[in-house]
Formats: structure tokens, C-alpha cells, sequence
């Protein structure tokens, strides 16, 4: 077996190597990274947690999750964009979540600039940016998955020049993994849908 390929699980079902550390991850990997996210709030939602999740482990986020969405308000963009500065206080009190100052303040900032946004036009936004899956090779191992693609990098720049912060490259890539724009279960992994 090559290393980085998939790996059994504690079910038997081979599985993503990095889905097995925890439970939390396993029903992650299973129940909804890679799988197709739509919606303007869901993938607000999203790009939220990915840049909160910058510079840390996914599992922390994860397990935070609950405490996130509480925070702001099911990341409905309407409502975190008219949080006030008291929401602000709140939210860099909160031990819920991440309490970093600069991720906390993207997060009201891109839900103000999401706000302005027609309905519908975020999600085709990111999702015109997903790679025809017939031009990318099946990963066979986690060696095999980049941390970056040119679409990402698009993807970022667009973003970027609409407003949006803490959305770089390899932020959106993760993004796109995580929304189902791409496939990046293992050849092998059970949760591959195809």
C-alpha cells in the first residue's frame, strides 16, 4: 500500500488517512466533506470557518462548529451583517468560538459586502469556478492532492476584488474541497462518489 492511500477504517470501509483520527472526522469525511454545497448563508458559512480555520487544525473548527453557528446567527448573511459593535464585544468574548480579532472582523465585513449581493449570485459565483472533474487525475494518495489549483487561485482573486477577505488560494481551495466543487476522496476511499 502506498503511503498516503486510503486506509480501513474501524468498519472496514477504506477511507481518506486523515479521517481516522477522530470520530468526528470520520463522520465528517463521510456524511459531508466533498459533498456539493449550495445556497448564498451555506457557503457564507463556509468560507467563514475556512478562514477562522487559517493557521489552525480543521478538527478544532469542527468541533466548534456548533458554537460558531451560534455565534452568528446560522451565518445568515442578512443577520451578521447587522451586527453591532456590541455583537463585535461579544463575539471576541465568546470561548465558543475562535476569538481572533482579525478573523471576527472579516467575517462582519464580508457578511456587509455579501449583503449588497443579489440572491443567488454568491453561490454561482464560487460554483462557476469548479474544474471539469473529467479533466482532473483521481487522487491515489493524499501526496496526489494540492494545496492550490489555478482554479482556487481564481477563485480568490474574484473574491478578493468583490471584497471578500480571508480568501486566499489555498483558503478557496479548501472551500472547494470542502463544497463538492471537487472530488479529493482518495481512488480508494469509500466516500468517493464516482
Amino acid at each position: 500500500m502506498s503511503a498516503g492511500a486510503a486506509v480501513a477504517g474501524p468498519d472496514g470501509a477504506p477511507r481518506c488517512p486523515w479521517a481516522l483520527s477522530t470520530t468526528d472526522y470520520v463522520a465528517y469525511h463521510d456524511e459531508e466533506w466533498g459533498r456539493p454545497v449550495h445556497g448564498d448563508d451555506a457557503l457564507f458559512e463556509r468560507i467563514s470557518l475556512e478562514a477562522f480555520q487559517s493557521g489552525l487544525s480543521w478538527i478544532t473548527i469542527l468541533r466548534r462548529r456548533p458554537g460558531f453557528r451560534a455565534a452568528f446567527a446560522g451565518f445568515r448573511i442578512a443577520e451578521v451583517a447587522a451586527f453591532t459593535g456590541a455583537d463585535r464585544e461579544r463575539l471576541l468574548a465568546d470561548p465558543g468560538i475562535i476569538r481572533n480579532r482579525a478573523k471576527i472582523d472579516a467575517t462582519l465585513a464580508n457578511a456587509r459586502v455579501l449583503a449588497r449581493w443579489a440572491p443567488g449570485e454568491l453561490d454561482e459565483l464560487v460554483w462557476s469556478y469548479a474544474p471539469d472533474p473529467a479533466g482532473r487525475p483521481v487522487p491515489r494518495t493524499l501526496a496526489d492532492v494540492p494545496a492550490i489549483t489555478p482554479e482556487s487561485t481564481a477563485l480568490s482573486k474574484a473574491l478578493k476584488k468583490r471584497g471578500l477577505r480571508f480568501v486566499g488560494p489555498t483558503t478557496a481551495y479548501a472551500l472547494m474541497q470542502a463544497c463538492g466543487l471537487v472530488d479529493d476522496h482518495l481512488a480508494d476511499c469509500a466516500a468517493r462518489r464516482g
